[in-house]
């Protein structure tokens, strides 16, 4: 079977985010259609979607109006992160930036449940610290309403729109809500908690005396809970074995809608509250499940009692379907990715686990070419975070990978998300190296079991997985024939010096500080150690990544090319923390596959 071009691949387009207009007369969701994530509309009875913006660069998300024909629109500049709020109308006509200030970050939380007034955190005071902002629209009015040193991200109102719920982020993994007036400014803490805890998907009843939430104080895993808003008394509402990721409640607050990660895959429930209790939920009985994959969003109607869900699955892309309750029916909305790549070409991978050092599970999909027979090369994948998760979601640069003939592994390394406190925490700061060596043990399983090649073997990532790349190849460098770097680490004391001021304090606790690790930093970072390195390499960056900088990757590509070690490098001026532009992603893309087949093929 020929492989199909990488511009294909990279031209699957996707749809998510599916939001309703106020009256349920449209669906709204980020596609990217164009090749540069946008606001489209779908409506009932137009089978073709409209495009409702049309910036030069990416859009991040789109909410509309509760009350009024009005859209709030986040959108930044070459992958800066500083994100502006646009509002427009339901043609997406003349969009007025509110903010209008691209030094700073702008984060949306909601509309008013009246829609007059919307929500936001901004850094624009120092830089580092989120405040929270209330927009009078027809005023076209800022009001501070609450100022501290914290990161802080707006979320819901109070059903009263007297308050507004702001989720305060200590680090990634301990956070706190505080309902804080918006006429006087005092706040209140409804998540007293001692040790670590997240805090997330907060939701509130019709009354706004139980809020809705997903938690794993004092638990293992993150669970759908309910907190009583007067006593901060919490009631569980879902077992401590897997974690729930995704929570939405009816306009009418009669039907609540969670997805669990079982394993990577997600499972959806519906639960009735007008019939459940207050410690058991009651569930909709006879819905059809969703195709296998990774549910990323729930959004509950206006009027009626139908969700959109954003549905990320290896064989159908990533989409918008929608859950009619009633009907007990289930209909995909969007057709995005169905133009580039035969939907025949895509891959399903086996959910594995093989044995680390110490004796460790880890978790991980694998990959196999269609119609061919191994050995493999491979390919190993990493994700980034390190908090994160890879799941049985949708890749179109693995599927790529897989279609050109390699095998490509998918692990999810201790440190990763979704599999618990302790899993999560295995690999904090002295640990780091834990999770490097949990890594060059899928080669052994990749030999054993996997049918691959031993002597073709590639590492590849982005983000915490570049770093993972460069930590695995001057590390463990016998191991690799090949090592991929996409907007990596290369020097932990430069990553922490350099990322923007308002991440650093939320890294810290992750990898750790100068002032007491940084002999550690320097012992296990990669640029100390390029003398080690073998495998040839490629790395990737965007010159306006605040997260990463560039000169992650300038450090390393200067030291390589003066031992003269093979290495590529591709630098995007108009790109950030990623490669997100299209034609960025052919030009990168293909030149990996073509480093690849040089090196292991």
């Amino acid at each position: 079977m020929k492989p199909i071009s990488v511009a294909r691949y990279m031209e699957i387009r996707s749809a998510a985010g599916g939001v309703f207009a106020y009256d349920d007369s449209a669906m709204y969701f980020v596609s990217t259609l164009t090749g540069i994530p946008q606001v489209w509309r779908q409506q009932p009875d137009v089978p073709w979607p409209q495009q409702i913006t049309f910036f030069a660069d990416r859009v991040m998300g789109v909410a509309p109006s509760p009350t009024e024909p009005l859209l709030c629109v986040e959108a930044d500049e070459g992958g800066s992160e500083r994100a502006q709020l646009f509002l427009t109308d339901l043609e997406g006509t003349d969009p007025v930036n509110i903010t209008d200030d691209p030094a700073h970050i702008y984060s949306l939380g909601a509309f008013s449940p009246d829609g007059k007034r919307l929500s936001y955190c901004t850094n624009r005071r120092n830089g580092r610290d989120f405040d929270l902002y209330v927009y009078d629209i027809a005023e076209n009015k800022h009001t501070p309403v609450h100022e501290s040193a914290y990161t802080n991200y707006a979320s819901v109102f109070h059903p009263s729109g007297d308050q507004v719920l702001v989720a305060r982020h200590h680090t990634n993994l301990n956070h706190d809500l505080i309902l804080v007036d918006i006429a006087s400014g005092e706040t209140t803490l409804l998540t007293p908690h001692e040790g670590e805890a997240r805090f997330e998907a907060p939701r509130f009843s019709e009354d706004g005396s139980t809020l809705y939430v997903l938690t794993d104080k004092d638990s293992e895993f993150v669970r759908l809970a309910a907190i009583d808003v007067a006593t901060q008394v919490i009631t569980w509402l879902t077992a401590d074995d897997w974690g729930v990721d995704a929570l939405s409640l009816s306009a009418d607050k009669s039907l609540l809608a969670y997805s669990r990660n079982e394993d990577g895959a997600s499972k959806l429930y519906v639960a009735d509250l007008t019939k459940s209790s207050r410690e058991t939920l009651t569930y909709v009985t006879g819905l059809p499940e969703p195709p296998a994959g990774v549910v990323a969003s729930l959004t509950w109607n206006k009027r009626g009692r139908s969700i959109a869900i954003t549905l990320s699955s290896p064989t159908y892309a990533t989409e918008v379907w929608k859950l009619d309750v009633d009907a007990r029916r289930i209909d995909r909305v969007t057709f995005a990715s169905i133009s580039s790549v035969p939907a025949s070409r895509f891959v399903e991978p086996e959910l594995v686990h093989y044995d680390s050092f110490d004796g460790l599970s880890i978790p991980a999909f694998y990959y196999r070419p269609q119609d061919t027979s191994g050995p493999y090369p491979v390919v190993v994948y990493v994700h980034g975070g390190p908090e994160s998760q890879s799941r049985n979601s949708f890749n179109a640069i693995v599927q790529y990978f897989v279609n050109r003939g390699y095998a490509v592994f998918v692990p999810n390394v201790r440190g990763s998300d979704g599999y618990g406190r302790t899993f999560v925490h295995l690999d904090d700061v002295r640990k780091r190296m834990d999770s490097v060596a949990d890594l060059a043990k899928c080669v052994d399983w990749l030999v054993d079991h996997g049918d691959a090649k031993r002597d073709a073997i590639a590492v590849m990532g982005g983000s915490y997985g570049g770093f993972m790349t460069l930590a695995a190849v001057t590390h463990y460098p016998e191991l690799w024939a090949a090592g991929v770097d996409i907007v990596g680490i290369a020097n932990l004391r430069t990553f922490i010096e350099n990322t923007s001021p308002y991440r650093r304090h939320l890294r810290e606790p992750e990898y750790g500080t100068i002032e007491a690790d940084g002999e550690f930093f320097d012992a296990i970072s990669p640029i100390h150690h390029v003398d080690r390195i073998t495998a040839p390499m490629i790395i990737v960056h965007g010159a306006n990544d605040p997260r990463v900088p560039v000169g992650e990757a300038e450090q390393m590509v200067a030291a390589l090319e003066a031992r003269n070690h093979p290495v590529e490098y591709l630098r995007f001026e108009d790109e950030g923390h990623g490669v997100v532009k299209l034609g960025n992603r052919i030009k990168a893309y293909g030149a990996i596959a073509d480093f690849l087949d040089r090196h292991l093929k």
